[in-house]
């Protein structure tokens, strides 16, 4: 079982990606979520706290073109639960939560995102703590490889272990013009160390030329108390 950050290096563009899960030392929930980009809009972002959650906005509002697939809230927290996603999906969650709904049936609402020829997946994470522990989900919803781009949905559950979580991401490496979706489970990732330590393994691993920014939280799972680290490429 590798670190997210020695499965991360070396891989020029996995895109955006999330992860979640129990630190080695039992006693926090570890939340994760970075970003990349190629083009000159995608680059153009910054990470912000907004309250309890977390906003992407321009780090140079003359320069952004289309905000419809790179400003949203990828971090959006209801009571016990941790919602993180890479889109405005993570609206959707909140919302059909707040309803008395699920996750899953959130997510059979949205599909993959409209950014053809490459239709980027739309990754999802959930987790509800509940007393001392907590479960997560996560969840991708891409095109299918048939020349019909239908909605394919895939779900994954999990019961905390410690000292290991599970990272997905958008792409599984770079390509010209397409870039290929994400395959597979979710990878299963170790996790240890100081937020400080953590977070700065964690984005020293991501490629330099395409990495714009990285989220990463801890929740004591006795207080509820919670650590943010946030790293962004510009300012």
């Amino acid at each position: 079982m590798k670190t997210a950050q020695i499965y991360l290096q070396g891989n020029t563009y996995p895109g955006r990606g999330l992860l979640l899960g129990m630190h080695s030392d039992g006693q926090h929930a570890v939340v994760a979520y970075f970003i990349m980009g190629r083009s000159e809009n995608s680059r153009n972002r910054v990470f912000r706290q907004d309250g309890n959650g977390l906003r992407t906005i321009p780090f140079d509002p003359s320069r952004l073109k289309d905000p419809s697939l790179v400003i949203y809230s990828p971090v959006r927290v209801l009571g016990s639960q941790v919602i993180v996603t890479n889109g405005d999906q993570t609206d959707t969650i909140f919302e059909h939560l707040r309803e008395g709904k699920s996750f899953e049936d959130a997510l059979r609402t949205r599909e993959f995102e409209p950014d053809e020829p490459i239709y980027t997946p739309r990754i999802s994470g959930l987790l509800t703590k509940k007393g001392r522990s907590f479960t997560y989900k996560l969840s991708i919803l891409k095109a299918s490889e048939s020349a019909e781009k239908v909605c394919q949905r895939f779900f994954y559950e999990y019961e905390p272990v410690v000292g290991e979580g599970h990272l997905i991401h958008t792409y599984l490496r770079d390509g010209n013009p397409v870039v290929p979706s994400f395959a597979g489970e979710p990878v299963r990732v170790a996790i240890s160390g100081t937020i400080d330590t953590y977070t700065r393994t964690f984005w020293n691993a991501l490629n330099d030329d395409n990495k714009i920014a990285l989220f990463v939280r801890y929740i004591n799972l006795l207080t509820g108390e919670t650590q943010t680290k946030i790293e962004n490429k510009h300012g």
